[in-house]
């Protein structure tokens, strides 16, 4: 076999590897919390909300609490959902040897 067959070899089984990782990707979730764990938000692969959770004591607040709360734990949701993700990826470009390989999010 050539080398630009094992090239190509390779290639597919790395584009057949991502789409593997891509569906584990969309299964991963990952929370955020803020104000003590009083606000949590649960993202999912695509980036989509899809659990908010509110402690009733933190209603008591000024509104603009409870909206800066709110944000604070969607930027540590997506944070760790980033990171999940770079995990998710490396599994598979790692064995490539492809440095500096990073998820579009």
């Amino acid at each position: 076999m050539t080398d630009f067959s094992k090239i190509l070899n390779k290639a597919k089984e790395l584009e057949n590897n991502m789409k593997e990782s891509q569906q584990r990707i969309k299964k991963i979730e990952a929370e955020g919390v803020s104000g003590g764990d009083k606000v949590k938000i649960t993202l999912n692969g695509n980036n989509e909300i899809v659990k908010i959770s509110i402690s009733p004591d933190i209603l008591r607040e000024d509104i603009s609490v409870l909206e800066d709360l709110i944000c604070a734990a969607h930027n540590n949701a997506k944070e760790t959902l980033k990171s999940k993700t770079a995990e998710e990826i490396s599994k598979v470009t790692g064995e490539f040897g492809i440095p500096g390989f990073k998820w579009p999010l």
